[in-house]
């Protein structure tokens, strides 16, 4: 048997014990009627009364912490969506190729830093400057003619598989004149790293196998470069403060992506559908549903987009280091209160508003900061020159401009010569007013309730999460990663005793309901890891225990609630916004968290859940 064939048959029995879990749990799937010229949606839809009750709640001990402190963040009113995401993707703008809805912080984008997070406005009530975010769900008369999840072929008709990563040259600190070669030689094997592992992509003849890619493309990659970027990390950290490089490891690979940087449109896949009009079904627009999205005040939310000012640095003299990190700082500050602005701004002001309003300010602001690097930099070495070029910024929805760069942290220019050390490959933008990208098509439903929850844990007092700790819950990719991470997270109001990996037909009076459950243990010392899972753990399904070395942390549960039409429910015309691959696979659904709250916060919801009240 060659080493192939063994892949493939591991494969196969990942995906049968899949079903077996899947059947296991309780999930049952049924055969609806369709009425003429309608497809039936057998694969994807389960009624929730077929769903057996699954969800056990362990009940709490003595030692135990039973309370629940509740966060009001809205439901997205502020209407930012964003191709984004800045916990899974960070540094890769548009890096989840589908759009998510955003609640909490106000200027979150790809390229965020903690202390931009730390400066922004919010859109929960106590303050609570977190942010929580989700893919968005779509009403689409065409939707989930075969949403089951995704087959190989399918894989391949999305197009060519590509991997991109996180940046590294523009999200470094000022990389001392001793470093700098040692600096630059691993950027060097960064970039050669990710070229071996697109090429090996390119030969694979079954993309969505997932032992293959994750076995023999991702995983080797993510482990190359946890050991590079510690390299450049302990070069760095001998003359200057050491950086912290671990959530740029992990890398993705997309399909058929590439277009968006370009100006073109995102390519059509096989069942993928065209604009509004063929939503619609015969040229008429389509219905708008109350608590739609539509029209330009609904446009996927812009973010700035700066020319690197890192990458043309150079080195920096010692003496220099402190004010040019302060001054890189206050430049991703700035540029996070430009993306703040587009959001609390949206819909103000005439065409030109953003470019006099936003951009214009924030270009003066550049040339002063950037002018006073290079004074810093020129008392000890030759002052940099020509670096006023790049103040002037653009949105990530602009593609023109700014020589082509990509734009992140101070820039996406490309300091190396390279491929930005994996950075983006020209990912697709969110267009139109329905924001569609890469074949999620269809009008977006806004929440009609969005509920976060912090509670305790069945066994012990928890202990505060430390601040900018990042997590992620149920995995975007099971086709081509396969299931282990993936959640079951679809149910109805009134039924939260049961969750489905399918879409769920609610009866009358009840509303779909995605619940999220994050992981409630976390190690105590990592607020981020290299494939952003290692540092937390989920408590004990029976008895809520943390793993051996995991402390109890408050256990964040988000519950999304929609009010979608029965018959649209019955015709299975709602649908999921997912990587191409993953054809709108139910299966797909995550959630992701960057904690941002005060300590004082924090600390209120610890004393809550610890002492079994329910607070808000």
């Amino acid at each position: 048997m060659t080493h192939r064939e063994a892949d493939r048959r591991k494969f196969r029995l990942i995906a049968s014990l899949s079903a077996v879990a899947v059947v296991a749990a309780g999930t049952a799937t049924v055969a609806l009627a369709a009425k003429d010229g309608e497809p039936a949606p057998v694969s994807a839809f389960v009624r929730i009364e077929q769903v057996g009750k699954n969800v056990v709640e362990p009940k709490v001990q003595q030692n135990g912490a039973g309370g629940v402190f509740t966060v009001d963040c809205g439901t997205n009113e502020n209407g930012k969506f964003s191709a984004d995401n800045p916990v899974a993707q960070p540094g890769l703008p548009h890096g989840a190729q589908h759009v998510h809805d955003f609640v909490g912080n106000l200027s979150i984008s790809a390229e965020s830093t903690d202390d931009s997070l730390a400066d922004s406005d919010t859109t929960c009530k106590n303050g609570d400057k977190s942010s929580y975010f989700w893919p968005v769900v779509r009403i689409n008369p065409k939707a989930n003619q075969n949403s089951s999840g995704s087959s190989p072929d399918k894989v391949k008709e999305a197009g060519p598989p590509h991997i991109a990563c996180p940046s590294v040259s523009d999200r470094l600190p000022a990389v001392p004149e001793r470093a700098k070669e040692e600096v630059d030689r691993n950027l060097e094997l960064l970039d050669k790293q990710v070229k071996e592992a697109n090429d090996r992509a390119a030969r694979n003849e079954n993309p969505g196998d997932p032992n293959f890619v994750n076995n023999a493309i991702l995983g080797p990659l993510r482990d190359k470069r946890v050991a590079t970027l510690d390299r450049i990390a302990i070069a760095i950290g001998r003359s200057a403060p050491k950086p912290n490089l671990t959530s740029l490891a992990e890398c993705e690979l997309f399909f058929g992506a590439g277009h968006g940087d370009k100006g073109q449109a995102p390519r059509k896949f096989s069942g993928q559908h065209g604009g509004s009009d063929e939503h619609a079904g015969h040229g008429q627009a389509p219905q708008k549903l109350a608590g739609q999205p539509g029209g330009s005040g609904d446009d996927a939310t812009p973010t700035v987009k700066c020319p690197s000012v890192r990458g043309a640095l150079g080195a920096v003299p010692d003496q220099a280091i402190a004010e040019v990190d302060r001054n890189l700082a206050l430049l991703d500050k700035q540029i996070a209160e430009a993306n703040q602005r587009i959001v609390t701004t949206k819909g103000q002001g005439g065409p030109n508003f953003i470019n006099n309003a936003i951009l214009g300010p924030l270009k003066d602001k550049r040339v002063a900061t950037i002018d006073r690097m290079a004074i810093a930099i020129g008392r000890n070495a030759q002052k940099p020159q020509g670096l006023e070029r790049l103040a002037p910024c653009k949105l990530s929805t602009d593609n023109g401009g700014n020589g082509g760069n990509n734009g992140n942290n101070n820039g996406g220019g490309n300091n190396n010569g390279g491929n930005n050390n994996g950075g983006n490959a020209g990912l697709a933008v969110p267009s139109g007013p329905n924001l569609e990208l890469v074949g999620n098509n269809g009008k977006i439903v806004r929440p009609a309730q969005v509920k976060i929850e912090y509670r305790g844990n069945a066994t012990s007092k928890v202990t505060a999460m430390p601040k900018f700790l990042k997590m992620i819950v149920g995995d975007a990719k099971p086709t081509s990663r396969g299931p282990a991470n993936a959640r079951a997270t679809w149910t109805c109001s009134g039924f939260e005793d049961r969750l489905s990996d399918k879409y769920v037909i609610c009866p009358n009076g009840s509303k779909v309901t995605r619940v999220h459950n994050f992981a409630g243990c976390w190690d105590g010392k990592n607020t981020d890891s290299a494939n952003h899972r290692d540092h937390v753990r989920f408590a004990d399904q029976k008895t809520g225990a943390c793993p051996k070395g995991f402390k109890a942390i408050p256990q964040l549960r988000i519950s999304i609630s929609y009010d979608i039409p029965k018959d649209v429910q019955e015709k299975g015309q709602y649908q999921l916004d997912a990587f191409p691959e993953e054809n709108h696979n139910p299966f797909s659904d995550h959630n992701d968290y960057a904690n941002v709250n005060s300590e004082e916060t924090m600390g209120q919801i610890v004393k809550c859940v610890n002492d079994g009240r329910k607070c808000s």
